[in-house]
């Protein structure tokens, strides 16, 4: 099979095509053929050496999700038929032609998806449904801050919250993106290469706060949230594009009594990413099946032209996801 590899720590100039074995699937396994996955900034860290793969994934091709159909069952494998069209998520391995995975991981393609569509959604509705359900207990009513909310994950936090019944603020440092983003359901956009956060919020807010914020930036935006968050709200942290390191007024933290927390995805133990896309499929797919709930698409490169797809991202100019197809 065709794989995307990492040849070293680098630039883009780093990533090529070459061969590797097909997979085997093992007992309760199935082995999918893609047809699209799409680019996350993991796969940015990973090839810069900054963000290894974990222990049972490919070290040297990245990829954290895919769309394709079923090629091969292994033994004790009767979830699923050849020729089933599933979608899901992976430690890495993901930017190959086949991968392997447990059948239980597999999440159903809705009939009105396309390849491109499918590849889109894995990774960024699984973390934000993660992160705003199971995280941080998301209810009708609340108000939610979104940092980066142009972003993969933000375009599909966005939506789930907006469909769940909250009023959602998000915040980007372009313009054009918070534009596009209000024609998704944001109620109240912020640019903060303008604006500060904590002030804007406020005046939305009318200085009663959010309940809850979802951070994919970090750094200084965090310090900025937690002003803003009501008695009790709760913050998790997903990404760190901003900076890992931050101070916190733990005065601030006391007083409000906030939640603070941390989550990742790609690491965690097979049973608990068994139960997540089982509990996605229930609850979400009827969403994206009946169209209330889209994948948002930035750009679609063909796999021979990843360099390109990576430049693109570290331009940041994308709004929702880069998909790639074989």
């Amino acid at each position: 099979m065709r794989a995307l590899v990492i040849s070293k720590p680098g630039g883009p100039e780093v990533l090529s095509l070459q061969d590797r074995p097909v997979p085997q699937p093992g007992p309760g396994e199935i082995r999918v053929r893609v047809h699209a996955s799409a680019l996350n900034r993991a796969d940015l860290l990973q090839r810069r050496g900054n963000y290894p793969a974990p222990p049972g994934a490919p070290a040297d091709i990245p990829g954290l999700e895919y769309a394709g159909e079923v090629d091969a069952v292994g033994e004790g494998a009767g979830l699923w038929a050849v020729g089933n069209r599933v979608m899901g998520i992976v430690g890495g391995g993901g930017h190959a032609e086949y991968v392997v995975v447990h059948e239980r991981e597999g999440i159903r393609i809705p009939q009105n998806l396309s390849w491109e569509e499918a590849a889109a959604i894995p990774e960024v509705f699984l973390t934000a449904y993660d992160a705003l359900f199971r995280q941080l207990d998301l209810a009708m009513g609340e108000r939610l801050l979104i940092l980066a909310v142009g972003s993969g994950v933000g375009t599909a936090a966005l939506q789930l919250a907006s469909a769940a019944g909250a009023t959602v603020i998000g915040t980007s440092r372009t313009g054009a993106k918070l534009k596009q983003a209000m024609e998704m359901g944001l109620e109240v956009g912020v640019d903060t290469s303008k604006e500060d956060l904590a002030e804007a919020v406020n005046q939305a807010t009318y200085g009663s706060g959010v309940h809850a914020v979802l951070d994919l930036v970090g750094g200084k935006l965090l310090e900025a949230s937690l002003r803003v968050v009501a008695l009790r709200g709760r913050v998790v942290v997903v990404g760190t594009t901003g900076g890992s390191k931050v101070e916190v007024d733990l005065g601030l933290l006391l007083r409000r009594r906030i939640h603070l927390f941390g989550t990742v995805l790609r690491s965690r133990p097979l049973e608990e990413k068994i139960a997540l896309a089982r509990e996605f499929s229930n609850a979400v797919l009827p969403l994206i099946s009946s169209g209330r709930i889209r994948p948002v698409i930035d750009s679609v490169f063909p796999m021979d032209a990843i360099r390109a797809a990576h430049e693109r991202m570290e331009e940041n100019a994308s709004f929702g996801k880069i998909v790639l197809t074989w």
